[in-house]
């Protein structure tokens, strides 16, 4: 088996980093470890309806914001929406966090592939961090 392929992401500090680029397909599932498994990325039932039905509120939610910029609403009120566009986004983040420590980290730690999973956490947490 050859190399795995690397992506290149950059840390808060904006540092480069060079890290593992999981294989996917397209049904988000990826491989990782020894042995290459796939895992799919799953979400009960009760979780996506939640997520699908927050990220439906968001994009309401923005369809507002840019009603009220056509409309030439007080920046004051059009940045009150966004800050709580923002808000809503960090919480469904929260959500799809949760999922992944409790569903694909501790999946990894029985695969014996946590070190990978861990690495690949991180990048996305330096890129979703401020």
């Amino acid at each position: 088996m050859g190399a795995k392929p690397l992506h290149t992401t950059v840390n808060k500090s904006g540092k480069e980093q060079k890290l593992p680029q999981p294989e996917t397909n397209h049904h988000g599932n990826h491989r990782h470890g020894e042995g290459n498994k796939i895992h799919p990325h799953v979400h009960s039932e009760e979780s996506l309806r939640q997520i699908v039905n927050r990220l439906s509120r968001i994009e309401g939610h923005i369809r507002g914001i840019k009603t009220m910029v056509s409309e030439s609403r007080p920046c004051p009120e059009v940045l009150v929406q966004i800050a709580a566009v923002r808000g809503a986004l960090d919480r469904v983040a929260r959500i799809i966090l949760d999922e992944h420590l409790s569903e694909c980290i501790s999946r990894a730690a029985v695969e014996g592939n946590i070190e990978t999973e861990i690495e690949q956490l991180k990048a996305a947490l330096d890129r979703f961090l401020p």
